[in-house]
């Protein structure tokens, strides 16, 4: 038996999000964010697919990410977001984002000595407060656009809170932004795409489109809502948050069935104990694969389309569940951590709201430790 979990990817879900970007940034060139491997889901077959489907760029953390792709034979556009290993972006022929001064005089050094000429992004700082040029930047822009070898393409900017219902702050980093962009136009320097839209100012905040939209968790099919918002917001059937298809299914099966009688404690430290005799089903998943010790007596699964909860602490390898109340379960049955089960769903929304977290948390980690299979 594999360890762990079936993340089942489903690729024509994908593509559907992906329509659903393109509507709403009224068919904009899409920077499809695939860094983290693509959010669990595999980055090379969701790259693949994205190419298929006319994404223009791809974009990842680190050079490493993009040398998988290179090796993959995916050749399009890759801009690396944090990572300016200079070896890695000739080599691989990369589009690396630049932060600083310095980093884009290392790059003009090593393109000037292999004659060649590289395209760039440059990250302005308007808000986020991690990365990029703040104070004069537009200055620092066109002394960049001045070194040999270095020819700018983008600039890009990134949100702090963009997926907050108050947008105070947002529209202050796009005033920001295009303030940057009026002087850079004004100076004369030719750039082909400004850049800030993440998937929750595509969803929100049109002002912010640009010339291009950088989404990353619509792709895989949730809404970006930040886990101080209410989870279960009511959506109109016509609001493109509701079209958004989850492309991950999380499975596994019931290693063990246990009948036990009333007071007895399951798992460490006690944490629950049996009020009545009760049949506990073992699963061979745990915190090693990704499923939180937050979810200790705190998160429900699927099993024989009913939900059942988790019961006592979340083990390195293994799970306890409570399944008294489920018909006719036997060893070797599906449980579904997310996905659907007859009438019954739960989906990386769900689990976020119970361990206090966010969704791209659940993906990345359940999506990164599964046995992925996909669906084409």
């Amino acid at each position: 038996m594999n360890r762990g979990a079936i993340a089942e990817i489903d690729l024509n879900a994908i593509s559907d999000n992906l329509k659903v970007i393109k509507k709403l940034s009224n068919n904009r060139p899409v920077i499809a964010v695939v860094k983290a491997d693509a959010y669990g889901h595999g980055a090379i077959d969701v790259s693949r697919r994205l190419v298929n489907d006319g994404v223009e760029y791809l974009a990842v953390a680190f050079t490493e990410e993009a040398r998988e792709l290179r090796n993959a034979g995916i050749n399009s556009p890759i801009l690396v977001l944090f990572d300016p290993d200079i070896n890695d972006i000739f080599t691989y022929n990369l589009i690396p984002v630049i932060r600083d001064k310095k980093t884009a005089i290392a790059l003009s050094k090593e393109a000037e000595k292999n004659n060649r000429s590289i395209s760039v992004h440059i990250k302005i700082d308007t808000g986020m407060g991690r990365l990029g040029f703040t104070g004069d930047a537009a200055n620092e822009i066109s002394e960049i656009a001045n070194l040999k070898g270095i020819t700018i393409d983008g600039v890009m900017s990134h949100f702090s809170e963009a997926d907050l219902l108050d947008a105070s702050f947002a529209r202050m980093q796009i005033e920001r932004f295009n303030s940057i962009k009026t002087e850079l136009l004004n100076i004369g320097l030719s750039v082909r795409l400004f850049h800030m839209a993440n998937s929750a100012a595509v969803m929100t905040l049109p002002e912010s489109h640009f010339d291009a939209v950088r989404p990353g968790i619509m792709l895989y099919g949730y809404p970006p809502i930040q886990k101080s918002e209410v989870r279960s917001q009511k959506l109109g059937v016509n609001d493109p948050k509701s079209q958004l298809l989850p492309a991950m299914t999380v499975k596994t099966k019931i290693l063990a069935l246990r009948r036990l009688p009333a007071g007895i404690p399951i798992s460490y430290g006690r944490t629950f104990i049996t009020k009545r005799a009760s049949l506990i089903g073992v699963i061979p998943i745990g915190y090693a694969d990704g499923f939180s010790r937050r979810f200790s007596n705190n998160a429900e699964l699927l099993v024989r389309c009913k939900r059942v909860p988790v019961v006592g602490r979340v083990c390195m390898d293994l799970t306890m569940i409570d399944l008294t109340d489920v018909e006719q379960v036997e060893e070797g049955d599906d449980v579904v951590i997310i996905g659907r089960q007859g009438n019954e769903s739960i989906d990386a929304a769900e689990l976020a709201f119970r361990a206090d977290t966010i969704p791209y948390e659940i993906l990345t980690s359940l999506g990164n430790m599964a046995n992925r299979v996909y669906n084409n």
